[in-house]
């Protein structure tokens, strides 16, 4: 069997495991998830995902390892090389992570692969998850912030449409965790931190908020999902767990307007990034 990691790498923590290519799955006994100080110095950052990839690796051969991280942007994906300017990361801003990484783990950079995080839980869903018998796919990711990814059959691509115009301001302002924050704020003056904490409020705070949520999610996909034309619509992030709770809305709109997109959540969550990001790397080596 092929020496494969998955990594993802998010803004405060490293995810990772080792993946069985034929079963399509994770070995759950190698996960391992730790906190990376994101705003820390570079040899922080290093050390903590170091750190991290020896426990998850600790029982693989070097020589043949395969290494797919899946990483946010703005990142040079081919070269390896971090281009995030401001807030987290910032010290590690025009560095070869590649050359980094395969230095200090004692491989060669032909052994690391990045893909785009959101192009990587496409790439998981389409591998062990959800849509594995599905060729034109359009993917959303619902939570801290918005990504979106197609993949045509072959692979996954970023679309990169978290600040395209929607309404009054961009699509992420409208579908993010931090929209129902402010208009849960707006109508009670109270503090949620996201959906989970609106679940246990009263029912018609809860109806009012997900039916409002519902027609802004439906008209982002007649916006700009509709034109791909896809087979499905395969949702995964935080909200995606509260989608019971504008389910029904949300398709009655779509049927409204005249789409019929079956929808798909994903089952694997957190997990579809690291499957992604090694699958990726199994297609590039």
């Amino acid at each position: 069997m092929q020496n494969i990691l998955g990594i993802d790498i998010g803004g405060s923590h490293i995810t990772l495991a080792q993946v069985n290519p034929e079963k399509r799955e994770i070995l759950s006994s190698t996960y391992v998830r730790e906190h990376v100080d994101s705003f820390g110095g570079r040899e922080t950052i290093f050390s903590s995902w170091i750190s991290a990839v020896e426990k998850a690796a600790y029982d693989l051969s070097r020589k043949d390892l395969l290494i797919g991280v899946a990483m946010p942007g703005p990142f040079d994906y081919d070269n390896g090389i971090s281009l995030m300017q401001q807030g987290k990361f910032i010290d590690i801003y025009q560095v070869n992570v590649k050359k980094e990484l395969a230095e200090r783990l004692s491989i060669s950079t032909g052994q690391i692969h990045f893909v785009n995080d959101a192009a990587a839980f496409m790439e998981g869903e389409v591998f062990g998850g959800c849509v594995q018998n599905f060729k034109k796919i359009f993917g959303v990711t619902l939570g801290t912030g918005l990504g979106t990814t197609f993949y045509n059959g072959e692979i996954a691509t970023d679309e990169d449409l978290w600040d395209s115009p929607f309404k009054e301001s961009i699509c992420e302002d409208y579908l993010a965790t931090r929209w129902f924050v402010n208009r849960y704020a707006e109508l009670t003056g109270e503090k949620i931190s996201g959906t989970k904490d609106l679940l246990e409020k009263e029912q018609e705070i809860q109806t009012q908020i997900f039916d409002e949520y519902a027609d802004s999610f439906a008209e982002f996909v007649v916006q700009y999902v509709k034109g791909y034309e896809p087979e499905v619509l395969v949702i995964g992030g935080n909200i995606a767990k509260a989608y019971p709770y504008f389910e029904k809305r949300f398709i009655h709109n779509l049927i409204k307007d005249n789409i019929n997109l079956p929808i798909r959540i994903s089952a694997i969550f957190e997990d579809a990034a690291i499957l992604g990001a090694a699958s990726y790397a199994l297609k590039k080596s």
